[in-house]
């Protein structure tokens, strides 16, 4: 079992994330291998809010080269936040 905090790895700063913030969702990284269910208690506990909703999206690695050096930069989750109606997370403010 993972605690809240390591399992959110961090906001996402996108056009489409700035789109949604000012609809009350909110983006973050978060663990591969968490579910939907502990994201909301995860992000619950963290920001003091209440979540109505958690849409998941696994971003898979690219592969990229380096001359004739190729890797594959890793699998990561995104976690699509809904909060209710008049709860916002201060980390988004400014952006």
């Amino acid at each position: 079992m993972m605690n809240n905090y390591s399992l959110i790895k961090s906001p996402v700063i996108t056009e489409k994330s700035t789109a949604l913030n000012a609809e009350g969702k909110v983006t973050f990284w978060v663990d591969v291998n968490a579910n939907k269910k502990s994201i909301k208690t995860a992000i619950e506990k963290a920001f003091n809010v209440k979540v109505t909703d958690v849409n998941t999206q696994r971003v898979p690695g690219k592969v990229k080269r380096m001359g004739k050096y190729s890797g594959k930069r890793p699998t990561r989750k995104k976690a699509y936040i809904t909060l209710r109606e008049g709860d916002k997370i201060e980390i988004f403010e400014g952006v």
